[in-house]
């Protein structure tokens, strides 16, 4: 099974993951149901960090297109496929 995990400190929820998954693996919930979580200094060095979050909902969904990978802005992205394999995002 595919697993999508999100690195939500360095997540800008940039919305770009949702946008381009033909899937819907992700959505993004408020800030403020991560009350204890503290957003990456080198991120937000580069982009701004909005209002929300992005969360992998159906992360076993994924067909491992990369397109998300691509399109993240925070690099927060990491896919482990069926056969193990760890793919990481990396913002073109």
């Amino acid at each position: 099974m595919v697993q999508v995990d999100i690195e939500l400190s360095k997540c800008t929820g940039c919305a770009h993951c949702r946008d381009v998954c033909p899937v819907n693996v992700f959505e993004l919930k408020p800030r403020d149901q991560f009350p204890d979580l503290t957003d990456d200094a080198t991120v937000g060095a580069k982009f701004q960090f909005r209002g929300e979050k992005s969360v992998a909902v159906n992360g076993p969904e994924c067909i491992v297109c990369e397109a998300c990978l691509f399109e993240c802005e925070g690099e927060c992205i990491i896919i482990t496929d069926d056969e193990g394999h760890v793919h990481n995002s990396t913002y073109k």
